[in-house]
């Protein structure tokens, strides 16, 4: 078992440099978080993958691999135990090195399992503190990203923490086991051919955005139980899906796995209410029955069964936090919304779920937006913060349409499913 499991990471860690990187001879690899972004990023447990990655990166080319480690028990223990006027406080030092590594290029990997329900016995306040400063120490550097994007990726390892929040009424040992099972399905380690696998899959989810960036539509109508939205789309928008390449001609796949076709939606556009079909994290804390109403793009009446405080202040982070950056399609027939199981994890959650999310939206989701500065890509219709926060909002009677601007309209989703073919 042990000689399997070890076969399963050289499998993942292949996949994770040569598809979802694409790692270059020369590029230097960053793994984990060093931003403070996510809670229990990179956690212990991931050793033996982090390993063979770091191997064979250097076997790739790699002049440098640099490993972030993060125990999210220490940043439990700190909003717990650490004076009040502390989280005012910012590393220094993570401002230049994101700078730094910014400018180089470097590849970067994210690689989560964490608990979704730590820090709910903390106060939400402190956490909303803490996020304005980041946000605040963060927002040049951030910008800066946004305009001299890199390959970067999210995986996911299964932690016990984590196991134990998907199936809670199992020994931990068999919940780590199922959670690994699923790991392997969906992100399809277990083919004859997983990078082969990723690459068909990659161009047919391409395929799709190509059709939906082509079709030009102005305004998309979301219709499902307990929502009924409309969501302007700017001019020049881009559907992205699958793989990701940068100005530089590089291609890269950002999630593994990865389901959807997503854009932009113009910050001033969005009209209607929202249900949250699926519960979400917001900086470390569970939201649970989320409801939203918008008004010209912004969300003017909120409300959750759970996390409803945590809700306001992360709509409070900053200008751009409480307009939609992103929105998603996903079939209900998706491999993760068949298995019927809610993750906890984001990763895995959205691509069973067509998805919207509220903070900054993605520059390469509109024509030229990696060359344009805050104001430009916000004069364009881009939305712009520190956060990114996605949350799912489809089921199996999700309806949606696309309306062009001579008014005419095209099914996109009929139940859940898609309306339209592509070749």
């Amino acid at each position: 078992m042990e000689m399997e499991f070890d076969n399963l990471l050289e499998v993942y860690a292949d996949l994770t440099l040569k598809v979802g990187l694409n790692l270059q001879e020369g590029q230097r690899l960053k793994i984990g978080n060093f931003s403070g972004t996510v809670p229990g990023i990179l956690p212990f447990e991931a050793a033996p993958l982090v390993r063979k990655i770091t191997k064979k990166a250097y076997q790739m080319g790699a002049p440098l691999v640099e490993v972030f480690w993060g125990d999210e028990q220490l940043n439990h223990l700190r909003y717990m135990h650490a004076p009040r006027d502390t989280f005012q406080e910012f590393p220094s030092w993570v401002v230049g090195e994101i700078e730094s590594s910014v400018k180089r290029g470097d590849a970067h990997l994210i690689i989560i399992g964490n608990n979704p329900y730590l820090m709910r016995d903390v106060d939400p306040e402190l956490i909303a503190i803490f996020q304005q400063t980041r946000a605040r120490e963060l927002a040049q550097v951030f910008e800066l990203s946004d305009q001299n994007p890199s390959n970067w990726l999210v995986i996911a390892y299964a932690t016990q923490a984590w196991a134990a929040t998907v199936f809670p009424t199992l020994p931990i040992s068999d919940a780590v086991s199922i959670l690994w099972e699923n790991i392997v399905k969906f992100c399809r380690l277990d083919s004859p051919d997983p990078i082969s696998f990723w690459k068909a899959h990659n161009r047919e989810l391409l395929s799709r955005g190509r059709w939906l960036t082509q079709a030009k539509f102005k305004l998309l109508h979301l219709k499902g139980p307990d929502t009924d939205l409309t969501v302007d789309l700017p001019k020049g928008h881009i559907w992205q899906g699958g793989s990701t390449t940068l100005p530089n001609g590089l291609e890269y796949c950002g999630n593994i796995p990865t389901e959807e076709v997503y854009t932009l939606p113009h910050r001033k556009g969005v009209n209607g209410n929202i249900l949250a079909t699926k519960p979400f994290t917001s900086g470390g804390m569970y939201i649970e029955g989320m409801r939203l109403e918008f008004e010209n793009g912004k969300v003017v009446n909120s409300s959750a069964t759970k996390g409803g405080d945590v809700l306001m202040k992360a709509l409070e982070m900053d200008e751009g936090a409480c307009r939609l950056g992103e929105i998603a399609l996903v079939p209900h027939s998706s491999p993760i919304s068949q298995s019927q199981i809610i993750f906890n994890n984001t990763l895995y959650d959205e691509n069973a779920s067509v998805h919207l999310a509220l903070g900054n939206a993605y520059r390469d989701c509109l024509t030229n937006g990696e060359k344009m500065d805050k104001d430009d890509f916000i004069a364009a219709g881009g939305n712009f913060s520190v956060s990114h926060r996605d949350f799912m909002i489809g089921s199996a009677d999700m309806d949606i349409d696309g309306f062009t601007q001579d008014g005419s309209s095209q099914p996109l989703m009929r139940s859940g499913e898609w309306a339209f073919e592509v070749e």
